[in-house]
């Protein structure tokens, strides 16, 4: 299965130890899913990620944070965005995670923000899931 992870999807997986993001991250870590990510989403799970109040937070250094999504790196498809298709969503910072998605043939998005990617997702054939409901769901846990 092919995901792409709205960075909203790693800070909630950052701060709780227990969540079903940090689940889903720990399920990308043992290959039970590709992760799809562009160029341009990898930057922002790094600038989010080391915000001075997200790293007050979750707690994880830079360098950690920096270690982590290097590792991530190595099993992820990274996509090339051939075609735009902005304008999409209401949310200007959303389109880099569904263009990832068209440009990478991806399954779903999970994310914390569902509504967010609809209907625009769903004209493209793309599901878009909480990381709780794509674990019950699709990951069999």
């Amino acid at each position: 299965m092919r995901l792409v992870l709205d960075t909203s999807v790693f800070v909630a997986g950052f701060r709780s130890p227990t969540g079903a993001s940090r689940q889903l991250l720990r399920l990308l870590s043992q290959h039970r899913f590709q992760l799809v990510a562009s160029s341009a989403l990898y930057l922002e799970y790094e600038a989010v990620l080391t915000r001075p109040e997200q790293v007050a937070v979750h707690g994880i250094s830079v360098q950690n944070v920096g270690r982590f999504l290097i590792a991530v790196s190595e099993f992820t498809d990274q996509v090339r965005v051939y075609y735009g298709y902005r304008p999409q969503l209401r949310d200007a910072d959303d389109e880099m995670v569904l263009e990832a998605a068209i440009n990478g043939r991806a399954d779903a998005i999970v994310t914390h923000n569902v509504k967010d990617f609809l209907p625009a997702s769903h004209d493209f054939g793309i599901e878009v899931l909480t990381p709780g409901s794509i674990i019950r769901t699709r990951l069999q846990l």
